[in-house]
């Protein structure tokens, strides 16, 4: 679900501009790490009525080398009900001087529509104002008149990590006499500074150093401080709404933009009535899913009003595409056809944990998936792709909650919580050793829950391209020979499984006549850098669970000088265990690790980094043998 404005202008407000563009003039505690400045940025709200909104932008930045070019490029969406007017963007060099000036024809107008197979009225205008010579500061200013005020919505001062701010403010200015609801969220960042007189309110931030992106840290959306606002009152594309609570906004968004597009048709009757359905509430849907699954694929469709309504369900039967939101609005008609209810849902998809402040509506969020109660408990359906198990939502979807749009009105429903069970890789695997210090190993793997998700980019490869992909994954082996067999997506069961046989050489080490070997052949152990002090928070963004048994068989004329000792772990990262046992002469290693999901303090990285060390040293454990 595409939100204009989220994606495209956060961090642009309106301002004077009488600062000096000299890039000498930033201070040295925001170079650090940056590739871009933001000097000032403003942007100015005036909300006249429901139906009339007027911004003022202005956004200076300073592009420092070639990776801040991202930074430069100026996006200006409209449609017929944004107009934009009075575009300007003035390049000046690293003295502050201006070097180049451009105005809307030199901006390239595009269809806002990625996929570009529909015509819509969304358009987008692009600039690219990259200087040869580093630095250059990009200053951009535009005004835009809309009656899309549901847009009056939220302001972050950072948007990417790598990018300082040296000021930046928001302001509204209400004239409207509609109540605006103000959420404020600080972060350690920075904090807001704010201020009101009567109906004008200002926010601003000052003095950000960039953030560097470090192992394990959370999305940069949960990082950094933001204001949302939401008028009780608003307009989208020509339809007046309520945002007083969930319950008046849901009904408004099922009345306006769900009904209208759900019509069960002819066609759509016909296609429910060739699946003959039969046995329970849960079976159906299934039956219908995996239909639904075979005749769709997803495509990205900014369009409808303002990107949030879908099209309508009858042209995604005939057409076969469509994006998030037509795939789930499909899927929701079929079902009702059918005679079982349904949810559209909108959710925030995104590795760190994003949920709906239940007493601050507001229309947000960005992916729609399908919620059917049953009476076994909800099934969730993620309708954007064909190789998705059934009432399997991937691991960016747990742990969160979801708008679910009933004509009653909106509720507010979590998604399921996974264990570290639920997101297992098993594998299995027998190994022969050869004297040579080579090996001839067979092995089984099983991926479900969130190890499902990693791994489904293995269906749409070539067998080569498999093969390809598990020799890089097992990079530490040196792979003479490697097949893949039996390569499967359990759509029913939400599992992964797959044979992979495979000869490596230089396995095993010679000591005199003796060889040793490591104990783990699968896995390399991974070891997170902790040589700078940490300044963000780390994540596990989803629960796993490694649940590996191998069988190793040794050459004749061999014996096992040593077995070593089983070894137990456990923290409130999780839990790691390897035992072995001898039996018939064959040692049998049987290794798990845990890891449980979680947000925590930067201040215990070391401790996470000293529990991963000490798994890392255990996988690393050798096993000699003496030959007789």
């Amino acid at each position: 679900m595409k939100k204009i404005y989220g994606l495209c202008f956060i961090a642009w407000s309106i301002f004077g501009f009488s600062q000096n563009y000299n890039s000498g003039l930033i201070p040295d505690n925001l170079l650090k790490n940056s590739n871009a400045v933001v000097r000032e940025s403003t942007e100015d709200y005036v909300l006249k009525s429901v139906n009339d909104l007027e911004i003022k932008r202005k956004h200076a930045v300073t592009i420092l080398n070639s990776a801040g070019d991202e930074f430069s490029t100026v996006y200006i969406p409209y449609n017929p009900s944004t107009k934009v007017s009075n575009i300007k963007v003035e390049i000046y060099d690293g003295a502050g001087n201006l070097a180049k000036s451009f105005t809307k024809k030199d901006f390239s107008d595009y269809t806002n529509n990625p996929s570009a197979a529909l015509y819509v009225d969304d358009r987008i205008l692009i600039l690219s104002p990259i200087s040869g010579k580093y630095p250059y500061t990009v200053k951009t200013s535009f005004e835009t008149n809309t009656s899309n005020t549901v847009y009056l919505s939220s302001f972050r001062p950072v948007s990417s990590y790598n990018i300082a701010v040296q000021k930046t403010s928001f302001t509204v200015l209400n004239s409207s006499g509609i109540k605006i609801r103000t959420k404020i969220t600080d972060r350690p960042l920075t904090k807001v500074s704010h201020t009101s007189e009567g109906n004008l309110w200002k926010y601003s931030y000052e003095n950000i150093p960039s953030i560097k992106e470090e192992e394990l840290a959370p999305s940069i959306g949960y990082l950094v401080p933001q204001v949302e606002l939401s008028p009780e009152k608003f307009t989208l594309e020509g339809r007046q709404g309520d945002m007083t609570d969930w319950n008046t906004f849901g009904k408004w968004y099922y009345t306006q933009l769900i009904r209208p597009v759900s019509e069960i048709t002819p066609e759509i009757r016909a296609e429910i009535a060739s699946l003959n359905l039969q046995g329970t509430t849960s079976d159906k849907v299934k039956i219908i899913y995996q239909y639904m699954q075979n005749k769709t694929r997803y495509v990205l469709i900014a369009m409808g009003i303002g990107g949030w309504q879908p099209m309508p369900a009858s042209e995604v039967s005939k057409k076969g595409y469509g994006d998030c939101k037509a795939l789930t609005n499909y899927m929701r008609t079929l079902l009702e056809a059918a005679g079982i209810p349904s949810y559209f849902s909108v959710i925030y998809n995104d590795s760190s944990e994003m949920s709906f402040d239940k007493d601050f509506p507001r229309l947000s969020g960005n992916h729609a998936i399908l919620m059917v109660p049953t009476e076994k408990g909800n099934i969730w359906l993620e309708n954007t792709s064909q190789k998705h198990a059934f009432n399997h939502l991937s691991y960016t979807s747990h742990y969160r909650n979801v708008l679910a749009v009933k004509e009653s009105g909106i509720e507010i429903v979590d998604t399921p919580k996974y264990k570290p069970q639920d997101s297992r890789e098993k594998m299995l695997a027998k190994i022969k050793l050869s004297e040579d210090g080579s090996i001839d190993s067979e092995a089984k793997f099983e991926f479900s829950g969130g190890q499902y998700d990693t791994n489904l980019g293995l269906l749409g490869l070539k067998n080569d391209e498999v093969q390809q992909a598990l020799k890089k994954r097992h990079y530490n082996l040196k792979i003479d020979q490697l097949s893949v067999q039996n390569i499967k997506n359990d759509r029913d069961l939400g599992r992964i499984i797959y044979d992979m046989n495979l000869k490596a050489n230089g396995f095993a080490k010679k000591m005199g006549n003796d060889l040793f070997f490591p104990v783990m052949p699968y896995y390399h152990s991974t070891i997170y850098s902790g040589n700078d002090e940490r300044k963000l928070p780390f994540e596990n963004s989803f629960p796993f669970q490694d649940d590996y048994e191998i069988e190793f068989s040794i050459p004749a004329g061999y014996k096992f000088t040593e077995i070593p000792e089983s070894r137990n772990l456990s923290t409130e990262f999780g839990t790691y265990s390897i035992t072995f046992t001898l039996k018939e002469e064959k040692l049998i290693v049987h290794r798990v690790l845990t890891i449980n999901k979680g947000l925590y303090a930067k201040e215990k990285f070391a401790e996470y980094m000293a529990f991963r060390k000490k798994t890392a040293s255990s996988d690393n454990t050798k096993v000699l043998i003496s030959k007789l």
